[in-house]
């Protein structure tokens, strides 16, 4: 057997994940002896999938959608970040000073995130005002680390206002965070929108509040495809003052889980932009 170690991103409907080529930029650059592929598998098969790639000597997985909350149901241990967020992005054996035999549940998502809009977009977000859409796992990885970030306040939006208004209030004592009670009334623009739904991945716009965008609003679709999201057209068409997809945000977060994985982590800076250019 190599002793490579090896990694991979799991999710569905994911061929067109650029994580293995991310990750092969990092090795290159650190020098690390690894190897990244890919699991696309659907949600029945994925703690299948999760013990065969363990049990098969696997080192690390990245983990997205649709599989983020059922990773934290199965790793052994949890980051206080991954405890906060009730979702997995991140699974690493015998990580973070663990034990080699613990399956550690790491999300790496909201550090990934705000990193990219503070320092790659130059979005200030202290005091700033921010509309999320969704209220599933990515949602939950990036509230807490988008409230300690200094933001004036949060509102989530979702389809389930229920969902919503649940998720306000599990993060209540972080920030001021709350659930949007209407879509049918028009509001003030936000400071920053940020699309946190797959809605995108299957060319569909998520609900959206009238008068939610402005000429100054930053958009942000944290889904990605090899051309625009109709979230990103959408927004331009709007008038938003910027409209940009999560490449960024999959580097950053990336480089936090090479980090965990190796114990290095990588300059991005070269990665962004080898990958903006392809």
């Amino acid at each position: 057997m190599s002793s490579t170690d090896r990694y991979a991103v799991i999710g569905e409907h994911i061929a067109h994940s650029r994580s293995p080529q991310i990750h092969a930029l990092f090795a290159k650059a650190t020098g690390q002896d690894m190897q990244y592929g890919l699991l696309d598998v659907p949600p029945e098969r994925f703690e299948g999938a999760v013990n065969e790639f363990f049990g098969d000597g696997g080192r690390g997985l990245n983990v997205t959608v649709p599989h983020k909350q059922a990773a934290l149901r199965i790793a052994d241990a949890l980051t206080p970040r991954a405890r906060r967020a009730g979702a997995v992005n991140t699974l690493a054996r015998g990580g973070a000073g663990t034990a080699s035999d613990v399956l550690l549940g790491d999300n790496t998502d909201g550090a990934g995130l705000v990193r990219d809009l503070s320092i790659n977009l130059g979005c200030m977000l202290q005091g700033a005002r921010a509309l999320l859409l969704g209220a599933g796992g990515a949602a939950r990885g990036i509230i807490a680390p988008l409230l300690e970030s200094g933001l004036a306040e949060l509102v989530i939006c979702n389809r389930h206002a229920d969902r919503a208004q649940q998720l306000a209030l599990e993060f209540r004592e972080v920030g001021q965070i709350s659930a949007l009670s209407s879509a049918g009334k028009d509001f003030r623009p936000y400071d920053l929108l940020i699309n946190a739904t797959s809605a995108s991945l299957n060319g569909e716009l998520p609900l959206i509040p009238p008068g939610a965008v402005g000429r100054d609003t930053l958009c942000y679709d944290c889904a990605y495809l090899d051309r625009d999201t109709i979230f990103v057209r959408w927004a331009r068409e709007a008038g938003a003052a910027r409209a940009v997809m999560g490449l960024g945000m999959l580097i950053e977060q990336a480089a936090e889980s090479f980090l965990l994985w190796r114990g290095v982590r990588p300059d991005t800076a070269p990665v962004l932009k080898a990958l903006a250019k392809s």
